[in-house]
């Protein structure tokens, strides 16, 4: 089997399993222990939080660590909206977030939530985005690149309009940490979300950065862990080795975008043949992640296409693997304004470390005879 679903998650790096191992077993002591073996592990813990903190060019005092990028979500925006700069009860947030995101504001009481469609460019209408603000808007939620079509929406944009208008906005970072390079814009943002498992490293583990100035109060009270941000013993051994992935990746930032900017080529000239059909959902080459092609076949079922690369031996994904189970379209979809039936063809490839030019290629080529097949 090849794997196209990189977006969804990736295998552990070998060199940061051998860090959750040796952390595992030389580091094992609660970091909220007195005694010296419990000062060790919070020496690591300590060293992880520096260290990720001056990849992303952020005060550290401000990173908390979590169980992946939807806590991070949640997290985030609770401790966003117990601190607001001024009164209000209204929200705006992309109509195509994580359903992590969507989660969150579903349950809020009290509060007008506003959300923004994409156009046909994948990226957030500013200018849209500053009529819908009001007096009331506290918050404003926009996720840095979207999962599906991997476009890269305008952080320093979206974060100017913000502060002009007192209002917090938080960003979830989760697809472009370890992809992009972020330290220009995470001054900017209030607070911003990260998940280990999307960059080589464990699953069940992530981050959050909330600026250090916001008061914010806990959403769950008692807490001892993380300064009071969230319950539960810190996972280090996981928190090391998603450090020693994101190290890692940091140093092949440039050489990895380059060589995905060159896979994506590849993969949309193989599909030459049947491009009648073919719609593929991308921004212009500086808004857009290479490593992610959304897309749709105009007629058929984006899970017949799914489960017949399958059966030829190649993974890609229908959407978003957090809302696979609920049978709905992806939320890009939606954002797009496509209608049902074109909702149902869409399907996702996105390319990882280990992505070979050939089995591009070969994906490409299998793609178009499943196409030509069922025209046929």
């Amino acid at each position: 089997m090849i794997y196209f679903d990189f977006a969804a998650t990736t295998p552990l790096d070998s060199e940061a399993a051998e860090v959750f191992v040796q952390a595992s077993t030389e580091y094992f002591g609660n970091s909220s222990s007195l005694h010296d073996i419990g000062g060790q592990s919070l020496d690591l813990l300590e060293n992880c939080r520096e260290e990720l903190a001056n990849l992303l060019g952020i005060n550290k005092k401000g990173l908390y660590f979590t169980s992946g990028g939807s806590e991070g979500n949640f997290l985030a925006i609770e401790a966003l909206l117990s601190a607001p700069k001024k009164a209000g009860k209204h929200i705006i947030a992309g109509m195509a977030e994580h359903s992590s995101i969507h989660g969150v504001l579903n349950r809020l009481e009290g509060y007008s939530i506003t959300y923004l469609p994409l156009p046909a460019s994948g990226l957030i209408d500013v200018k849209e985005l500053e009529r819908a603000i009001t007096s009331e808007t506290v918050l404003v939620i926009v996720q840095h690149v979207n999962s599906e079509i991997g476009t890269i929406q305008p952080i320093a944009e979206i974060a100017r309009i913000c502060r002009e208008h007192d209002i917090h906005f938080h960003s979830d970072f989760v697809q472009s940490f370890g992809k992009v390079d972020l330290k220009k814009i995470t001054p900017l943002v209030s607070s911003f979300s990260f998940s280990g498992h999307k960059i080589y490293g464990p699953k069940g583990i992530g981050g959050v950065y909330v600026d250090p100035a916001i008061s914010w109060k806990a959403f769950f009270p008692g807490g001892s862990h993380e300064s009071g941000f969230r319950p539960g013993t810190v996972n280090v051994p996981a928190i090391a080795s998603m450090t020693a992935a994101a190290q890692k990746l940091n140093d092949q930032l440039v050489q990895s975008h380059d060589r995905f900017l060159e896979l994506r080529t590849i993969l949309l000239e193989s599909l030459d043949p049947i491009k009648e059909y073919v719609h593929v959902y991308q921004a212009d080459t500086g808004s857009q992640l290479p490593s992610i092609i959304g897309l749709r076949v105009s007629g058929i079922e984006g899970q017949w296409i799914m489960l017949e690369c399958n059966r030829y031996g190649f993974a890609i994904s229908t959407g978003s693997a957090c809302q696979i189970g609920m049978q709905a379209p992806a939320k890009v979809t939606v954002a797009l304004g496509l209608g049902s039936q074109e909702a149902k063809e869409f399907i996702r490839i996105s390319f990882g470390k280990t992505t070979k030019r050939e089995d591009v290629v070969k994906l490409g080529e299998t793609i178009v005879d499943i196409v030509k097949e069922f025209k046929r």
